[in-house]
């Protein structure tokens, strides 16, 4: 990112707890260039606000390292930026279902709950070309500093679409023209099996409980990733990295 001037300093106003605090350089960076992203407030370090453009009009607080390690959790790695935002606005599941392309597969969570998980695997979706996260409106992480750190700057640029009930979801995506296909460690079928030559839609369950019966009712076919015996399970955003790739390498696709 470019150099600019330095910035006015900013009042010393508590952060608002009620907003999300992105920390670590590709999460800020990104939200910074994200225009759709409203910014509240952001806080630094001299080295690091030096650095970047900071846009017109936005709060700035210098700090110590230890200044903004007491705005966000305790060992969170801040390098020296955090930055105090509003949640991104709702994307509504039909803008993501029209013009349905085998490359561009949807990633659905059914009771995911771990931020870092998450945020992983919108890192994969983003780096796969899915077309969108659909997740629940309860029972998914809020946006938070822990998730957008994992998903290096991927929040920003990856639809995330929450819905109220999955299931409804799911027969959309259904009608959309998408093959919904959910993975289960006991299926008979393979992932690469499963996949097709269509549009698909990669349906994960959270680690340990797995896809809820009524989910698995709103599928087309359950498959399998092909691991050893000796290994019982991946972690979820492991499995989800895994699926991605193999349904976006379909035909030689990869980039």
């Amino acid at each position: 990112m470019s150099r600019r001037p330095p910035p006015r300093h900013g009042t010393a106003n508590r952060a608002d707890p009620s907003r999300p605090r992105l920390y670590g350089r590709h999460a800020v960076y990104a939200a910074l260039d994200n225009p759709v992203r409203k910014l509240r407030k952001l806080h630094g370090t001299h080295e690091e606000l030096a650095k970047i453009i900071i846009p017109q009009g936005l709060a700035v607080q210098y700090g110590d390292p230890h200044d903004l390690a007491r705005l966000i959790p305790a060992d969170a790695p801040h390098q020296g930026l955090v930055l105090e935002v509003e949640p991104l606005e709702s994307v509504y599941i039909d803008e993501v279902l029209d013009t349905p392309s085998p490359a561009h597969p949807l990633i659905v969570l059914d009771q995911v709950t771990d931020p870092h998980n998450v945020g992983a695997i919108i890192r994969s979706a983003a780096a796969f070309g899915a077309r969108a996260l659909i997740t629940q409106d309860r029972h998914a992480p809020p946006e938070s500093g822990a998730l957008a750190k994992a998903a290096s700057g991927c929040l920003e640029i990856l639809p995330w679409v929450r819905v109220t009930n999955l299931a409804r979801a799911l027969d959309q995506i259904a009608e959309a023209g998408f093959w919904r296909i959910g993975l289960a460690g006991e299926a008979r079928e393979t992932l690469s099996d499963a996949l097709g030559i269509g549009p698909v839609a990669i349906v994960m369950g959270a680690e340990g409980e797995g896809l809820r019966p009524n989910t698995v009712q709103h599928t087309d076919t359950l498959a399998r990733l092909p691991i050893a015996r000796t290994v019982e399970s991946l972690n979820v955003s492991n499995a989800a990295a895994i699926a991605l790739y193999a349904a976006a390498s379909r035909g030689g696709r990869t980039g």
